[in-house]
């Protein structure tokens, strides 16, 4: 699968480190240490080839680095190398569409095992519905699937679904875990189809923009002081932990239509699950672009 190797030198933002300064005292190094990712917000262990202690902090988002997910590169590579001979975008997205409507039975569930019985409106969710879902409402039982798969494969907890998510246990998180349950009941390998979403989207993303690492992407928010902010330097620069999904628009224009702050976060390629323009009609929004959360260091941007 093609990589994001090549980087732009001035494509990423001045480099920090989450390395506690008594144990780097080096002159390159800030003279106060960044917050780390807190332990409750993500899992022991992921299906990802990072921790998510390390792809959910700081250092990641300033100097990433490639994010698979485990096996999928090597039970997918005859789609990968037909991708790799297929010059033009889309139909590289029409072949994708095809091996993901072959290799998981969209089309015929019968073919997946299912039976007469299976109700049909499980056995046919899929990711598009999946991501339609998450489109239309953030807090819907789709976007429930989307932010367990995020905590499954790359270790980060929701911090929101509907209310905050702070203890696992709650009401709140009780609530969220049997939505996220009712999403992917008898379906037909649902997180296995995002993870091959996933793992297309990265291949394009390096094809389409190969000499870069980031993306400068903006949000609308409203009742900033309620988001989690762990470090505001008093000049628009704040440390924030964002929810483990989350929305983003290449305009900054098109982002203050949802909020009444914007703000502007480079964003490495790495951790954009999907976009809008990634296959034809999978979002309405023109310019959606989903991201993976963690810890950001994010600007206020002024229309």
């Amino acid at each position: 699968m093609t990589r994001l190797s090549e980087r732009s030198p001035d494509s990423a933002p001045a480099a920090v480190s989450d390395i506690d300064i008594a144990v780097c005292r080096a002159p390159d190094k800030p003279a106060f240490p960044h917050p780390r990712l807190p332990a409750q917000t993500r899992q022991p262990i992921n299906r990802c080839n990072l921790p998510a202690a390390i792809l959910g902090g700081l250092t990641f988002q300033l100097h990433p680095a490639p994010l698979s997910i485990d096996g999928i590169a090597d039970l997918h590579k005859p789609l990968f190398a037909l991708l790799d001979d297929t010059g033009a975008a889309d139909e590289r997205a029409t072949h994708f569409r095809r091996y993901m409507d072959h290799h998981f039975h969209l089309d015929h569930p019968e073919g997946a095992g299912f039976g007469d019985g299976t109700k049909k409106s499980r056995v046919r969710a899929s990711y598009l519905r999946v991501v339609r879902g998450w489109a239309f409402d953030a807090e819907s039982r789709e976007a429930a699937v989307l932010k367990g798969w995020v905590e499954s494969r790359f270790g980060l907890s929701p911090r929101h679904h509907g209310e905050p998510l702070r203890e696992p246990g709650s009401v709140a998180w009780q609530r969220y875990v049997a939505m996220r349950a009712a999403g992917l009941y008898a379906t037909n390998g649902l997180e296995e189809q995002l993870d091959l979403l996933y793992a297309y989207c990265q291949y394009e993303l390096a094809r389409q923009f190969p000499r870069r690492s980031h993306l400068r992407l903006y949000r609308g928010v409203n009742r900033l002081a309620a988001h989690e902010t762990l470090s505001d330097n008093g000049q628009g620069e704040k440390i924030v932990l964002l929810n483990n999904v989350n929305s983003f628009s290449r305009s900054r224009e098109r982002a203050g239509e949802f909020g009444d702050d914007v703000l502007a976060v480079d964003v490495p390629l790495t951790k954009l699950a999907f976009f809008h323009s990634l296959l034809p009609g999978m979002l309405r929004s023109e310019d959606e672009y989903v991201v993976i959360g963690g810890l950001y260091r994010v600007r206020l941007a002024t229309l």
